[in-house]
């Protein structure tokens, strides 16, 4: 029984994998809002009542698709940054290293990156379950400035009193052993990488910047200085931080 069983999950496992992969194909043809369950069986060969006993809806493909999107883009933040740190660099090399990763997986696939920092999807709602997946770029971006706060103190931004409230409901919600003032621009920050990708991605970079490497690499280490990491300070190990 349990050799029929265990072949009866990489059945399953298999199957699911050329669903998802036909879904992607969809995406990149189509766009995530035409993504349809009976054109992925019809793609298949199989039958829609089979393709439903592993995604019910389409929905639930989409979740499937942007869950594996995030966890993606997550994983190749997390190996650069653990890269960067076996290498001993600075931290300000550390958080271009991080941006760097996101980059390269977003233009090596840019329809998944589309997928999850792009338009929404008409007529979806992501389920909680998408929430962990979608905050692990963010946590290496905190993991590389925590550690900076730890080792040597980072530049704290000025704040206005009017954020004041708002900074420190953030940073407890977080990152509670940084200071407000970061936190803020760590928040910044994130939504600025963000929309340095998506405008390479999408063309708004056309006729307008030709050495889009250097310029990404200026551009994020800047923000790096705005959250109030420091040039030319030797960066300790910082995994008790991690």
């Amino acid at each position: 029984m349990s050799t029929v069983r265990g072949a009866r999950e990489r059945a399953r496992v298999e199957v699911t994998a050329a669903i998802k992969d036909e879904a992607r194909n969809q995406l990149a043809a189509e766009g995530a809002a035409k993504l349809s369950l009976r054109a992925v069986a019809r793609e298949l060969g199989m039958a829609s009542s089979a393709l439903y006993r592993y995604f019910p809806s389409r929905d639930d493909l989409l979740t499937a698709l942007i869950v594996d999107a995030y966890d993606a883009v997550g994983e190749a933040a997390e190996t650069a940054w653990a890269g960067a740190r076996d290498a001993a660099a600075t931290h300000p090399a550390r958080w271009v290293a991080v941006a760097c990763a996101v980059r390269d997986r977003a233009l090596a696939h840019p329809h998944e990156y589309a997928l999850i920092y792009g338009s929404p999807v008409p007529g979806y709602t992501a389920p909680p379950d998408t929430v962990g997946p979608a905050s692990r770029v963010g946590q290496v971006l905190i993991g590389v400035v925590r550690a900076a706060h730890l080792a040597e103190g980072v530049a704290v931004p000025p704040l206005t009193d009017g954020l004041r409230p708002e900074a420190a409901r953030m940073a407890a919600d977080l990152a509670a052993d940084l200071p407000p003032a970061v936190v803020v621009a760590l928040v910044s920050a994130w939504a600025q990488l963000s929309g340095l990708i998506s405008f390479e991605l999408f063309g708004q970079f056309d006729r307008v910047v030709e050495d889009r490497e250097q310029f990404f690499r200026h551009s994020v280490h800047e923000l790096g200085r705005s959250v109030g990491l420091l040039d030319g300070r030797p960066a300790g190990d910082g995994r008790t931080s991690g």
